[in-house]
């Protein structure tokens, strides 16, 4: 199991995802940075998991709405 000490640790590790759906998102018309879905991410969709797989943190960055990133409150 790959485990990371900070979140920024993370955050390099999944950079490719996070690029490749912003570039998604764009082609569609939405403006959106990776920081967009990064922050959403951390603060809504993962606020209470434990023991996320890499595969569990790319599965969702690959499978993110705008309608979820634009409803992060």
């Amino acid at each position: 199991m790959i485990e990371f000490e900070t979140l920024e640790e993370l955050k390099q590790r999944i950079t490719p995802a996070l690029k490749t759906k912003t570039k998604e998102l764009k082609q569609n018309n939405y403006n959106i940075k990776e920081e967009d879905i990064w922050n959403y991410l951390i603060k809504t969709k993962w606020k209470k998991s434990k023991d996320l797989t890499l595969y569990d943190i790319i599965n969702d960055i690959i499978n993110i709405k705008i309608e979820d990133i634009g409803s992060e409150e």
